[in-house]
């Protein structure tokens, strides 16, 4: 990943000497169980485990442009700093990708452990600005359309929500992506048996896969992906939200627009949703990923290496990407610029029309029947729509509303206090009993 969406510590998972230092790992730990099981000469294997072998990347580069071989290129160069005894029984009963795989989930979990700690923190925003908002009215929308008055702290507890059952997924991808193998070159335990597999993988805290071919089965990365992408798509679904409400003739909400801070190079006055913007592209490039992952699910027979070069870019890049983006987008929520008076212009911008249904069903409570009451409040409503007047007026005047419709009983529907009445049962519902009123 470029290094513009590349944070430090997530980053730092997909540098090669890390990759190279757990390969290292995954070694020792073959190398101890099979020790323990009897299978390797002790002393040899005590000799390769005490040793202090260095990580010299450019080394197995000039070793791999030979070889065209990256996991060999790395056993020769650890080769050449452990004892010649040792070097009998590094890699022993093992292929390339039971060393592959099994590094591989290693850094995956690091990845996710990471995520997991970033979305909490953006759970944490969404709750915080959740409880700020629950008394700040908006406008709610369907089609782009003014519906009816809500609270705009309802859009957060949906958005928290959402993500609650992001971090269930995560925390089951995880769980998914905790697997390894050392079954050998076909999968079917030849030379390093199922109770020395499950020793290995057990010790660095993995658990076999169920029947493996020469790789781990790719069902998983997809999922893995599809995971990250679902969680890409509900960032997009925010972003978008905000892009819309920052638009001039809506302006309810704004991100932050920093001192400096420069919107157009022609034009001096813009503020734009670049923030909400960048989130929406990214959310594009990580389902282009989840898609390449389901590409490389149906590899050829036990295995081909169709897969190796698209995990290469898709893998890291899902990982980095989507830390990049929930960390961006909790930063701009966390100092989102809110128009509450602005709010309540475009609440009262249609003429009352926010409160038609509650005025339909208020008639209907005087005892005209519904197919009645909706008639006339939809012709008195289209009225208010070209201009005629508010709705409370295009009612009071139409000639079918009869006079045993009081009044008292429907203008009193024209009043945003109803739609606040049940806003404490849903925040308890969502974010628990010490939320409520």
């Amino acid at each position: 990943m470029i290094e513009r969406y590349t944070r430090k510590d997530m980053g730092a998972l997909f540098e090669t000497e890390h990759r190279l230092r757990i390969w290292l790992e995954v070694e020792k730990a073959a190398t101890r169980a099979l020790m323990e099981k009897g299978a390797v000469d002790p002393e040899a294997a005590g000799l390769f485990l005490e040793s202090s072998p260095e990580i010299r990347v450019q080394r197995m580069e000039e070793i791999e442009r030979e070889t065209r071989h990256d996991v060999i290129a790395f056993l020769t160069m650890i080769s050449e700093q452990i004892p010649a005894p040792a070097r009998a029984i590094l890699h022993f009963g093992m292929t390339s990708q039971d060393l592959v795989d099994t590094a591989q989930s290693l850094f995956l979990l690091e990845a996710i452990d990471l995520l997991q700690r970033e979305m909490d923190r953006f759970s944490g925003i969404l709750r915080e600005q959740a409880l700020r908002h629950r008394g700040t009215l908006t406008v709610g929308r369907s089609h782009g359309v003014h519906g009816e008055p809500i609270v705009f702290g309802v859009k957060f507890l949906s958005w928290y929500s959402e993500f609650g059952r992001h971090k269930e997924r995560l925390r089951h991808a995880r769980e998914t992506m905790r697997v390894g193998k050392m079954s050998g070159a076909m999968g079917t335990a030849v030379h390093i048996d199922p109770l020395t597999e499950e020793a290995i993988l057990f010790s660095l805290g993995l658990k076999p896969e169920g029947m493996a071919t020469q790789v781990v089965a790719r069902d998983r990365h997809a999922e893995f992906l599809s995971t990250l992408a679902l969680i890409g798509a509900s960032l997009e679904r925010i972003a978008v939200e905000i892009r819309h409400l920052q638009r001039t003739e809506v302006r309810e909400v704004e991100e932050p627009f920093v001192p400096g801070q420069k919107g157009s190079s022609a034009m001096p006055h813009k503020r734009n949703p670049v923030g909400a913007e960048n989130i929406t592209g990214l959310a594009r490039l990580l389902r282009s990923y989840a898609q390449a992952a389901y590409e490389d699910v149906a590899l050829w027979h036990e295995r081909d290496i169709s897969h190796s070069s698209v995990e290469r870019v898709v893998l890291p890049d899902s990982c980095i990407l989507l830390d990049y983006m929930l960390h961006r987008m909790g930063g701009i929520l966390k100092d989102l610029i809110v128009y509450p008076e602005q709010m309540q212009r475009n609440l009262d911008l249609t003429g009352g029309l926010v409160y038609s249904q509650a005025v339909l069903l208020a008639l209907v409570r005087t005892g005209l029947p519904r197919e009645t009451a909706y008639r006339i409040v939809q012709d008195a409503a289209m009225r208010t729509w070209r201009g005629e007047g508010h709705l409370r007026d295009t009612l009071r005047t139409h000639p079918e509303l009869p006079e045993s419709a009081d009044p008292h009983l429907w203008e009193a529907a024209f009043s945003p206090e109803p739609f606040m009445k049940n806003i404490d049962a849903l925040y308890e519902r969502v974010l628990g009993p010490e939320t409520g009123a």
